[in-house]
């Protein structure tokens, strides 16, 4: 245990956060995350508390039910320690911390979910996709570098926020405009996707052969194109693809 003033060791702080990579290791159906919340913090938890009541209680508080994103979790586990360390000094009571949790979880899952589930895996998908020509399966380590990347020093900034800033790390989430973020890796998830489908349509095109190969690419590519301008305009999903299948089995019969 350190005295309570003392700030932590950069050692107790680096493995919360190496613990905090494994917090859905012991996901369960009551609690969800908190057992893999409660093993992050507890280094951090023994240092701040003598063993006996005080660091049981401490440990007690983050076996309540918790669940957020996994990636953004680092915020909320930073935040935690810093919530920790002023409560074992006598600046706070044990309920500023649970109300934390509390409020930050549910955002936060929404926010992560956008940006790394519906941004960052699919352009980074995309992006793999679309080197397969050049690269062959090299693109997949060129894919898992991408990914892991972004979402490690992701993880590692959100972490520090909280740390540093405690409630107020919301502000400078805020700022960081991750859905912003998210929209433009979104734009390249389709361009990287549009670009595929044309170097598909053109090689399909050319392994046909024949005199009609070119205005088979063509149509290839500009069916891709009024997909893309007709879903733009909000024209449902289904109807794009009746008329993609009344276009290719008009193709088909006069091709």
């Amino acid at each position: 245990m350190s005295a309570p003033d003392a700030p932590l060791p950069w050692t107790v702080l680096l493995r919360v956060f190496m613990r905090s990579l494994f917090l859905q290791a012991s996901w369960n159906p009551k609690g969800m995350q908190n057992l893999g919340l409660a093993y992050a913090v507890f280094p951090a938890l023994e240092r701040l508390y003598a063993s006996g009541a005080a660091r049981e209680e401490a440990v007690r508080r983050h076996l309540v039910f918790f669940n957020t994103h996994p990636y953004v979790a680092a915020a909320i586990v930073g935040g935690v320690v810093f919530h920790e360390e002023r409560i074992a000094r006598g600046e706070e009571t044990p309920d500023k911390v649970v109300a934390f949790k509390a409020a930050l979880m549910g955002p936060l899952a929404a926010l992560g979910d956008g940006f790394f589930w519906l941004s960052l895996k699919p352009a980074a998908g995309a992006v793999g996709a679309a080197l397969v020509p050049l690269m062959g399966l090299w693109a997949v380590p060129v894919f898992l570098v991408f990914y892991n990347l972004v979402h490690l020093l992701l993880r590692v900034r959100l972490y520090w926020l909280g740390l540093t800033l405690g409630d107020r790390l919301v502000e400078a989430v805020a700022r960081a405009n991750l859905p912003a973020r998210g929209a433009r890796l979104r734009t390249v998830a389709a361009l990287c996707a549009g670009g595929l489908a044309a170097w598909l349509a053109v090689s399909f095109g050319a392994n046909a052969g024949g005199a009609h190969a070119p205005l088979l690419a063509a149509g290839c590519l500009a069916l891709g194109v009024a997909s893309y301008v007709l879903v733009s305009r909000r024209v449902p999903n289904y109807v794009v693809l009746y008329l993609a299948a009344i276009l290719a089995g008009a193709a088909g019969a006069f091709l």
